[in-house]
C-alpha cells in the first residue's frame, strides 16, 4: 500500500487524476477500520491531512461553505445556530476522540446509509462541491446517494465543500443505537422545518440501501399545514395529522435485519422519531413566533 501526502489542494487533484483508485483519508475514522479488520487493502492511500481549506468554514447570508474536513466538534461548537440538524447530529457521533477527527466529508465519500450526518444534510437540502483536474461541479444532495456505500463521485474527484442553507426554521435529529455512545444508528431521522417556503424535509438513515427522504411524508404534512393555515396561526398539529406523517415517514423505509436490528423495528422506530421530531420542531416554530393564538391550545 502506497501512501500519498499532497502539500496543496491542487496537489491532491493531481494526485487523484494519477491514482483514480486512491482512497481518500482525512480522519481516517472508517477506513482505518476497514483497514486494521483486513476487510479493505487500497493500493493507495491519499493522505488529505495537510490541506487547511479542507478544515475551512464560511458562514455566508444564505448559506454555510462547509469544507470537508470541518470536524464534528467545530460544528457542534461553532455552527449549531445556522445548522442546528447537523449540529445535533454531530453530538451522536461516536466519542470525543472521533468527533475531533470525522467531518462530514468522510460521512459523505464511506455514503454508508448508517452516516450520522446523511439525514440531516437531507433535510437541510445540502449540496456538495467536488472537484477534479477537469474542473467544479456542485451535487445536490438528493442525487450523492447512488447505492449501498455508492456515491455520485468520478474516479478521479475529491470532495471538496459542502454547502448548506443557514436554518430559517428549527430542525432536528434523532437517532436509535443500542447504547448511548460508540453506537452505530440502528436507525436515524432528520427534520427541518423552512418556513420561507412553507415546506418541511426529512432524513432517514440506516432504514434503507441509501439515505433517503420521506418524499410521501414530507408532500402530505405540506399540504396539511397548508389548508390548516398552520404556519400563520400557530396552531397545535392534530394528532391524525401527525399519526398520518409518521405512517408515511415508516413507509419510506427499505430495512433490512440485521445484527443491529430487524427491519419490521427499523420501519416502526422511524415512524416513533417522524412523529416526535415533528412535535419538537414545531414547538419550537411556535414558540419562536411568540404563538399565543386563540386555538393554539
Amino acid at each position: 500500500m502506497d501512501f500519498l501526502r499532497p502539500a496543496s489542494w491542487e496537489e491532491a487533484l493531481a494526485a487523484k487524476a494519477e491514482h483514480p483508485t486512491a482512497v481518500p483519508i482525512a480522519g481516517g475514522t472508517d477506513i482505518m477500520v476497514e483497514i486494521n479488520f483486513d476487510h479493505r487493502r487500497p493500493e493507495y492511500l491519499l493522505d488529505l491531512n495537510r490541506i487547511e481549506l479542507l478544515r475551512e468554514w464560511e458562514v455566508g447570508e444564505e448559506s454555510v461553505r462547509l469544507g470537508a474536513s470541518v470536524p464534528y466538534s467545530q460544528i457542534m461548537e461553532n455552527l449549531r445556530e445556522e445548522l442546528p440538524g447537523l449540529a445535533l447530529a454531530s453530538h451522536t457521533v461516536a466519542s470525543p476522540q472521533i468527533r475531533n477527527r470525522g467531518g462530514v466529508g468522510g460521512n459523505l465519500g464511506t455514503a454508508s446509509p448508517a452516516g450520522d450526518a446523511h439525514p440531516a444534510l437531507l433535510a437541510a437540502g445540502a449540496e456538495v462541491e467536488v472537484e477534479s483536474v477537469r474542473g467544479t461541479r456542485l451535487i445536490p444532495i438528493d442525487e450523492f446517494y447512488k447505492g449501498v456505500k455508492r456515491n455520485a463521485l468520478e474516479p478521479d474527484e475529491l470532495i471538496k465543500t459542502v454547502h448548506v442553507k443557514k436554518a430559517d426554521g428549527p430542525q432536528q435529529y434523532s437517532k436509535v443505537g443500542t447504547r448511548n455512545a460508540m453506537v452505530i444508528a440502528v436507525c436515524a431521522f432528520g427534520l427541518a422545518l423552512h418556513p420561507e417556503t412553507r415546506t418541511v424535509r426529512t432524513g432517514i438513515g440506516s432504514a434503507a440501501p441509501t439515505p433517503v427522504r420521506a418524499t410521501a411524508a414530507e408532500e402530505f404534512l405540506n399540504a396539511a399545514l397548508e389548508e390548516g393555515g398552520f404556519w400563520d396561526n400557530g396552531r397545535i398539529i392534530t394528532p391524525s395529522i401527525a399519526k398520518q406523517f409518521a405512517d408515511l415517514a415508516s413507509g419510506a423505509c427499505n430495512p433490512i435485519d440485521d445484527v443491529r436490528g430487524t427491519a419490521k423495528y427499523r420501519r416502526h422506530a422511524v415512524g416513533i422519531m417522524a412523529r416526535r421530531t415533528l412535535g419538537w420542531t414545531w414547538e419550537q416554530y411556535r414558540a419562536g413566533n411568540g404563538r399565543t393564538l386563540e386555538g393554539a391550545a
